[in-house]
């Protein structure tokens, strides 16, 4: 199932036959339509914790790509080593600003949400807020964004990502970092990209 909301957002069921080749599809042409405005680099921002299976998902992902680093005009912050996380989010951006020259940010996270958007991947325009289902205040981030629903919020969010199942968080980091891979290797084959 595919639902494309009036703004540029997509929820994509990650059990859906096609899931994989509509994330593509999406993230590609999310991506091209902004990437012409100038940027200079695509960072990733992979963001959460290996200390819950709920919040593993951004640096899960961030490890499968993490080999991108060695492409030109390609950066990944927040793997399973060096997470990117709220206490450190702040930092990471400084960076990004200083060793990333105008970046195109694609911020990555998971979220919690209705039960029936549970094993949805949402990918859109416009930054996140992450840490807002523990209700933290942080600044959004991104241009793009791509958030994975792992489980049912609104009571108790921080003992639900505790407990939330391993197998659709890494169901879902191997559909959106096979995704990210087959885009970044249809973008290199674009000369008019980059």
């Amino acid at each position: 199932m595919f639902i494309k909301t009036s703004v540029e957002k997509h929820f994509i069921d990650i059990n859906s036959p096609g899931a994989f080749h509509y994330f593509a599809d999406v993230l590609y042409k999310l991506i091209c339509k902004d990437i012409s405005d100038g940027y200079k680099s695509i960072v990733f921002v992979c963001i959460g914790t290996d200390r819950s299976t709920g919040d593993s998902l951004g640096p899960l992902i961030g490890h499968k790509i993490m080999n991108m680093n060695n492409r030109k005009n390609i950066s990944v912050y927040g793997t399973l080593e060096n997470p990117v996380h709220a206490k450190n989010l702040s930092k990471v951006m400084e960076d990004i600003n200083i060793n990333c020259i105008n970046p195109f940010i694609i911020a990555i996270d998971a979220c919690l949400g209705k039960m029936e958007h549970v094993g949805f991947v949402s990918i859109g325009e416009g930054p996140i807020n992450p840490g807002s289902a523990l209700k933290k205040e942080l600044p959004p981030i991104g241009n793009i964004h791509i958030v994975g629903i792992v489980n049912l919020g609104g009571f108790m969010d921080f003992l639900i990502l505790q407990n939330t199942r391993l197998f659709l968080v890494m169901k879902m980091a191997d559909l959106i970092a096979g995704g990210i891979k087959h885009v970044l290797w249809r973008i290199q084959k674009d000369p008019f990209l980059f």
